[in-house]
C-alpha cells in the first residue's frame, strides 16, 4: 500500500514513521488512520524492523481528529462501522517491536491516545498534549481513558480528561506520561538514542516480554471500553454537541446547557 499521509524511513533496524499532513497540523483524517493501520498490520511479517519511532511533520505531532474532514452519516450503524480510531490504535498497541512517541508541538485527542498506546514517549520542552473532546462536547474513546489512567493515575487522568486543557511538558514528565523531555531540536536525536539502545536488545526476548506486560496491563481494556464509541454516538446527538462544533469554527466559548 502506497501511502499519502505518512512518510516512513528506514534506518536498519530502526522505522521512523511521520505523520505527515503538516499543512492540516498533522490532522487525523479517515486516510491517516487507515494507513496507520495497514503499516501497524504489516510490521508483524518485518524481521528487520525491531524499533518503530512516531512522529509528527513540521512542528507538531498532531492536532488530533480533523474537524474539517466531511462525515455524512446515514444511519449510527454506518457511522460505527466508519469509526477508523480504535482499529488505529489497537494496532499500535499489537506491534510486536518496541515503539516510541516523539512528541513535537501539539499532541491532542487521538494523536494522544496514538502517543499512549506506544511503549515510550519523548517529548519537546515546547510540547502539548490534551485531550479536547469535552470541549466539543462528546467522550474520548478510541480506548484512550484506559491507556491514560494507566499511564498517570486516575486522579490525573480526570484532570486532562474532564478539563480539556492542555498540560505543559514538565507536568507531564513529573506524572509519568512522558518518559524523557528535550530541546525541540533534539528531540528526533534523543528517539533515534533510545531506539537504538532497544534495537540492540535480543528481538525475539525483548518482544515477548513485551507482549506479556502488554497483556497482563491491558487485557481487560476492549472488555470494559466496548461502548465507548457507543457513549460517542449518543453525544453526537445531543445539542451541547452541536453548540461546541459551532461555536469552534464561529471561534468563540461555546454555552453548554445539559441537553
Amino acid at each position: 500500500m502506497k501511502y499519502k499521509t505518512l512518510e516512513i524511513i528506514n534506518e536498519k533496524s530502526i522505522s521512523i514513521v511521520y505523520l505527515n499532513r503538516p499543512k492540516s497540523l498533522n490532522a487525523l483524517n479517515n486516510q491517516m488512520l487507515k494507513e496507520l493501520t495497514d503499516f501497524s498490520h504489516n510490521l508483524n511479517q518485518n524481521l528487520e524492523t525491531r524499533v518503530v519511532v512516531f512522529t509528527g511533520k513540521g512542528e507538531n505531532f498532531s492536532s488530533g481528529v480533523d474537524l474539517k474532514q466531511k462525515v455524512n452519516h446515514s444511519s449510527n450503524l454506518q457511522a460505527w462501522r466508519s469509526n477508523y480510531g480504535k482499529p488505529a490504535i489497537e494496532s499500535i498497541l499489537d506491534i510486536n517491536q518496541i515503539t516510541i512517541a516523539a512528541i513535537n508541538g501539539y499532541c491532542l485527542g487521538g494523536a494522544a491516545c496514538i502517543a499512549s498506546a506506544c511503549d515510550f514517549r519523548i517529548g519537546s520542552i515546547s510540547s502539548k498534549v490534551g485531550y479536547p473532546e469535552i470541549n466539543l462536547g462528546i467522550n474520548l474513546n478510541w480506548l484512550g481513558l484506559p491507556l491514560a489512567v494507566r499511564l498517570i493515575g486516575p486522579a490525573k487522568a480526570k484532570k486532562l480528561v474532564i478539563g480539556g486543557k492542555h498540560e505543559s511538558s514538565e507536568n507531564l514528565l513529573k506524572w509519568g506520561f512522558y518518559d524523557k523531555i528535550t530541546e525541540s531540536e533534539s528531540l528526533l536525536q534523543e528517539a533515534r538514542e533510545m531506539a537504538s539502545f532497544y534495537a540492540a536488545k535480543p528481538p525475539i526476548a525483548a518482544q515477548m516480554i513485551k507482549r506479556s506486560i502488554n497483556q497482563l496491563v491491558y487485557s481487560l481494556d476492549k472488555a470494559t471500553m466496548h461502548m465507548d464509541y457507543d457513549q460517542t454516538l449518543l453525544t453526537t446527538k445531543t445539542n451541547d454537541r452541536s453548540e461546541a462544533i459551532k461555536a469552534f469554527f464561529e471561534k468563540r466559548e461555546p454555552k453548554f446547557r445539559g441537553d
